[in-house]
């Protein structure tokens, strides 16, 4: 369960987003229902600290960013469960060091009887933290819902014939597509690799389905996102796509080749 993927968008102005709709709401929390003795704060005193109370939650969150970048980029650009649980047991961690620091150096400085630190936690901190998280997790889940319905309606089908099984992928993860006898093998990226899937079906077939695709050769069709430039040798023209892929060019569609892939790098 712990390896299964998780939604996540890595976006860092939602995630911006939901940090300043923590801030708002800690200060709405603290402010409306005042736990303990916040209600002996006059209205000024509400009004400094509360908001204070907020962005300082909204910076435990945001702290945490530059690290989940690093996790996401370390796993290939996927999200898991146990990725998800150590993101809110390091924000729970900051959270708590954050909140004592602040009331004992800013709400209560030089106060001979300040709070324990186990009252502290259990009658403030823990309590605060069960309102808090359910607002970050919504938030998280959202965003990351809604990304990957972005990236699905993104993708395209290639399809194999009969009961054959396909492929989705997004169009600019497909490198090309080579001819096998009755079967189609796809190139595409996969994390940092490029995977080789072998499905049934015609290369004419694909052509005609997806036009974006360029025909080099009768054995070959390219995205032209993944052009990098020309190689010639012993006198027959190539086209280097991503990956060192070498892709060869036919003279029947060297034309039409070459004014597609010289436009895409202008």
């Amino acid at each position: 369960m712990l390896q299964h993927k998780y939604p996540f968008d890595s976006s860092i102005k939602h995630h911006i987003i939901i940090a300043l709709g923590l801030a708002l709401w800690i200060f709405i929390f603290l402010y409306f229902t005042e736990p303990l003795d916040v209600n002996e704060f006059g209205d000024t005193e509400k009004l400094i600290y509360m908001p204070l109370y907020g962005l300082l939650g909204a910076f435990c969150y945001l702290l945490f960013l530059p690290i989940q970048n690093y996790l996401y980029q370390k796993n290939d650009q996927h999200w898991f469960v146990k990725t998800e649980l150590l993101f809110f047991l390091i924000f729970i961690i900051v959270s708590i060091v954050a909140a004592r620091l602040f009331y004992l150096y800013v709400i209560v400085p030089g106060e001979p009887y300040p709070y324990t630190l186990w009252y502290h936690l259990t009658s403030v901190i823990f309590p605060a933290l069960l309102t808090i998280l359910p607002i970050v997790i919504f938030g998280r889940f959202a965003f990351g819902k809604y990304k990957n319905k972005k990236i699905q309606d993104q993708k395209i089908e290639i399809k194999g014939e009969g009961n054959y099984e396909g492929l989705r992928i997004l169009l600019n993860d497909l490198i090309c597509i080579q001819s096998s006898d009755n079967y189609i093998e796809v190139f595409c990226i996969s994390g940092n690799d490029v995977k080789k899937t072998l499905i049934r079906n015609k290369l004419s077939k694909i052509a005609d389905d997806f036009p974006e695709l360029l025909r080099t050769h009768r054995s070959f069709i390219i995205n032209p996102y993944h052009f990098k430039q020309w190689k010639t040798e012993k006198g027959k023209l190539f086209a280097e796509l991503s990956s060192s892929i070498f892709i060869p060019i036919s003279n029947t569609y060297k034309t039409e080749v070459k004014s597609v892939l010289n436009s895409t790098t202008e």
